[in-house]
């Protein structure tokens, strides 16, 4: 056995290499089970790997109920994700380069009716179903490494650098080079440059 996978897993693994280079070219290992809709409106960088039962919905209706051919899930390069990973981009989902997302994260730049109190409030009354979809762009920047369990909410913009600590609920920006952890997510240390290290806020 090669790195201590047993002989299913290797099968299985070859199997996947197999299917990575006939449909996703450039990427360096989708592992099956893969479930993706809208796969013309993602676009990755060299190094992309998935772990095991990933599922990415991408939706191409613009604003207006048209289509548009306008990539909504983009990924830099070397982006490795983890098992049962669910992605959501139906406005846009940005990735940086290098970044690192552990197993059964949750990102999504939809929600189903808007709480904001900002524009139209979503009646409780309504079926969530039938509530009018909210969407708001993500930005993910470069290294950034996800924990496992982690939810990534609409609208939230993260930094170069950051650190997410598992089970956190991300539901406002986070500034670069800092670790934020928690429900919902706060920054508990940031780093500093000029002593090269990890300082609590």
């Amino acid at each position: 056995m090669i790195n201590g996978y047993s002989f299913s897993e290797l099968v299985s693994s070859s199997f996947s290499l197999i299917l990575t280079k006939l449909f996703y070219p450039g990427a360096r290992l989708v592992r099956r089970p893969f479930y993706i809709r809208g796969k013309a409106f993602m676009k990755y960088g060299s190094g992309f790997t998935t772990g095991h039962h990933c599922r990415f919905d991408i939706n191409n209706d613009a604003a207006d109920g048209t289509t548009t051919s306008e990539k909504r899930l983009i990924m830099g390069k070397n982006c490795k994700i983890g098992d049962n990973v669910h992605l959501v981009a139906s406005k846009k989902v940005i990735i940086g380069d290098d970044c690192l997302m552990a197993s059964k994260i949750f990102i999504s730049d939809t929600n189903h009716g808007d709480y904001s109190h900002k524009e139209q409030i979503t009646s409780p009354f309504i079926a969530p179903d039938d509530r009018p979809l909210y969407t708001a762009e993500i930005r993910i920047g470069d290294r950034v490494w996800i924990g496992e369990n982690v939810v990534i909410l609409p609208g939230v913009s993260i930094g170069n650098g950051v650190i997410i600590g598992a089970n956190s609920v991300v539901n406002r920006d986070v500034p670069e080079n800092s670790i934020v952890a928690g429900s919902p997510a706060r920054v508990i240390k940031t780093w500093n440059d000029e002593k090269k290290e990890w300082m609590k806020s």
